[in-house]
């Protein structure tokens, strides 16, 4: 006989309102930063290297706390390690709004991060205790994976509209008294669940998790920003060794942060890489459909990022076709599709070209965010379903790690598909007139092309515009190709992967008895321990 779980309140869905607003947070932190550079710069006066750490460092605290702070959570408490998180995510809200200078602003920045990183794997892990009903968690989740996409797309024109009125520091203090409302409502809406059984924490495995985490998405970024180069090879191959230590000592420990054993199911390893395809794709390309619309189209940035809000009704039909079909369609499917989605507006951006009218540009970006948001929705409940209720906050920690490797992947492969295309191009171009510094920024970059093509006699300038949109765009297609491709092949092995997983909960996992697949679901298996 199938257990009826119980069905989620009033008190649960506004809990889940507080749920969505911290996502939303963290989400429009990430993209809102953009607008606030120039005035930054004007403000603090900081180096080329420390702007670069103002932009970068909160990416690279967030991804490499949270394997630890999905540990913290699950055996401590979601709802402390979530209030905690909100604290300090809007101290440091205030600390970055106020800075006087580029360390303090840095500084806050990576706290900032760790804010996120403890919000981040707990957000998710509260949805699985709340909604108990597979048709009403599936429904939570879908709002926080739309809330995702949403606020990654609200941020510039949040940003934009807070620069417009107030000094830059504002683009920060927005944060501060939201997570004041949820550091009000979290103790009374939200219920705390933790797993005292979890042990000691692994420091070691802890610091292997971010010593390696870290450099490694650092390298990657800088390989796809400058180029390549020693330095930057060496922070990827550091990370990439302190990484592969962190499994191994997560095989050995008594007390690991992660269950790798959850590896050997089809249901997790399938999730986790569609979560790091997706955002292999959407990222990567967003780095280079960003410059078109400015560099190709010649829009503003505010305009720009006025138009990319042209995909939210996109992700909203995802989130609403999504949570009708989980109920009768087995995930494989709906997962599958969502890739395919995303190779088809890939597709569709393969065939822009410098006279095409932006209509084409939105649909295949809203095409890939709608297939980005259907996948993503459905893995997070596989991930959190696949793991035992006391494992969730870890599990989705783990989760959300491969995301972030996902969009330093997609940084690095589509955007150096793209430069190669434009360097090739350029290459072969050799425009007259020019040499030294002047040529080398223009076959590096099309911004560096407009720059020097300000410099230049009206026809020489306006033939020099012409040559570098044409290269551009063709690498955004050649790039765009490559992304169909590489869809088409991990939505094959994702399909494979995903192929047992039911319906109502993530493929069965017994954490008592690996070898043998179990017949409960393994959410169902182990209760949660009140705190």
């Amino acid at each position: 006989m199938t257990e009826i779980k119980p069905r989620a309140g009033l008190k649960e869905w506004l809990g889940l309102v507080v749920i969505v607003l911290v996502t939303l947070l963290i989400a429009v932190d990430i993209s809102v930063l953009g607008f606030a550079i120039t005035p930054i710069s004007e403000s603090l006066k900081p180096s080329a290297t420390q702007l670069l750490w103002i932009m970068d460092i909160y990416s690279f605290v967030l991804a490499g706390a949270l394997i630890t702070m999905g540990w913290v959570g699950d055996r401590f408490g979601r709802r402390k390690l979530l209030i905690a998180g909100a604290a300090v995510f809007g101290v440091a809200s205030a600390l970055a709004a106020t800075a006087d200078s580029a360390e303090m602003l840095i500084g806050a920045r990576a706290l900032l991060g760790l804010g996120a990183a403890t919000l981040t794997p707990t957000s998710l892990a509260l949805i699985r205790n709340m909604f108990q009903d597979s048709a009403q968690r599936k429904t939570a989740i879908a709002a926080w994976s739309g809330t995702l996409a949403t606020g990654a797309a609200i941020g510039p024109i949040v940003g934009g509209l807070m620069l417009n009125n107030f000094w830059w520091g504002s683009v920060f203090m927005i944060n501060t008294p939201v997570m004041v409302l949820v550091l009000v409502l979290a103790p009374i809406l939200l219920p705390e669940r933790r797993d005292p059984s979890r042990g000691k924490l692994d420091v070691l495995g802890a610091l292997l998790s971010m010593a390696g985490i870290m450099p490694f998405i650092y390298g990657l970024k800088e390989l796809v920003v400058d180029g390549y180069s020693r330095n930057a090879m060496i922070w990827a191959v550091v990370g990439a060794v302190l990484l592969v230590a962190f499994v191994q000592r997560q095989r050995t420990t008594a007390y690991p942060l992660i269950d790798i054993s959850l590896f050997r199911y089809g249901g997790f390893t399938g999730s986790i890489i569609t979560n790091l395809m997706v955002m292999f794709s959407f990222m990567g390309v967003s780095i280079l459909t960003n410059q078109y619309m400015q560099m190709v189209l010649g829009l503003t940035p505010f305009r720009a990022a006025l138009w990319s809000l042209a995909v939210l009704p996109a992700i909203g039909i995802a989130v609403g076709v999504v949570s009708t079909l989980s109920r009768k369609v087995k995930p494989v499917y709906l997962v599958t599709s969502g890739m395919l989605v995303i190779a088809i507006g890939f597709a569709v951006l393969s065939r822009l070209t410098v006279e095409s009218n932006i209509a084409v540009l939105l649909v295949g970006v809203g095409l890939m965010a709608a297939g980005m948001t259907a996948s993503k929705t459905l893995t997070a409940e596989i991930v959190v379903t696949s793991a035992p209720k006391e494992h969730a906050g870890s599990s989705t920690a783990t989760s959300e790690t491969f995301t972030e490797f996902g969009s330093a992947f997609g940084f690095a492969v589509i955007g150096s598909i793209g430069s190669a295309v434009y360097r090739s191009d350029m290459n072969a171009a050799n425009p007259a007139g020019l040499g030294g510094e002047a040529l080398a920024a223009v076959r590096n970059t099309i911004g560096g092309a407009a720059n020097v093509a300000a410099q230049q006699p009206s026809a020489i300038g306006a033939e020099l515009i012409t040559t570098s949109r044409e290269a551009f765009t063709h690498g955004l297609q050649i790039a765009a190709l490559s992304g169909v491709g590489a869809m088409l092949v991990v939505a094959a092995i994702v399909a494979l992967l995903l192929r047992k997983v039911p319906i109502e909960t993530g493929e069965p996992v017994d954490p008592y008895d690996i070898d043998a697949p179990a017949t409960v679901p393994a959410a169902d298996r182990m209760q949660p321990t009140a705190g």
